[in-house]
């Protein structure tokens, strides 16, 4: 699969240039447009692999209950996809081995040959953080095209690492990870408006967005009229 990023940073689309036969899973709802011979199969799961279970722990990751798998024709084919948040979008390459954890709402599509399921991050680090309690973990080997609310950009760590968790849009499976206030004490932590931040500690990459999805939920809904 060839990934083309478009209308980048501010409205990003995958442009997904399928090889004869070559299929790619996409989230649910994320197809723009493609062409009229790719073949579209929905799963709970991954292509021939559903199951309730599944598809009920990705609505508690934060994703669809269904996933859409894009199959292309004789000939090859493209599928063109994108987020529902504006931003910008990044494609991450799976290495076997190396696993990513994936934050909800983020992810957008992926080759076949990456396996995805779900990481159970706790129901305490979930309750405080704001946060889902199950994350996409990928692994296996292949392409994973991701989003962000606004820009995403790598943070190599090297050491010890503190994000905003409404900010993490994937990291690394090699780096440790803990919920924790941001300043030094709980009252002054909620007070200056940062809350509840992600402690990475080790060796990895982290990618972070610009903006956070629920700060911004805050600040719409009061303008938006009454029901």
């Amino acid at each position: 699969m060839e990934v083309e990023l478009v209308h980048r940073p501010g409205n990003s689309a995958a442009r997904l240039r399928l090889a004869p036969s070559e299929t790619v899973t996409a989230e649910a709802g994320a197809m723009i447009c493609m062409d009229g011979d790719i073949a579209i199969t929905t799963s709970t799961h991954q292509r021939g692999g559903g199951g309730i279970l599944k598809g009920l722990k990705r609505m508690l990751g934060g994703e669809s209950f269904f996933m859409n798998h894009y199959q292309a024709g004789a000939s090859g084919g493209e599928v063109v996809v994108a987020a529902d948040l504006p931003g910008d979008m990044e494609t991450i390459r799976i290495e076997p081995g190396h696993g990513l954890i994936v934050q909800a709402g983020s992810f957008v599509a992926a080759e076949s040959g990456v396996d995805m399921d779900m990481s159970w991050q706790g129901f305490g680090k979930a309750l405080f953080s704001g946060e889902a309690m199950f994350w996409l973990r990928m692994s296996g080997s292949g392409k994973v095209v991701l989003s962000s609310f606004g820009a995403i950009y790598p943070i190599r760590v090297d050491g010890e690492y503190i994000v905003d968790t409404g900010h993490i849009v994937a990291f690394e499976e090699t780096i440790d990870f803990m919920i924790g206030k941001a300043g030094r004490s709980w009252i002054k932590s909620f007070l200056g408006g940062e809350g509840m931040v992600c402690r990475f500690k080790g060796q990895g990459t982290v990618w972070s967005q610009s903006h956070n999805p629920s700060s911004f939920g805050k600040q719409l809904g009061p303008l938006l009229p009454a029901r």
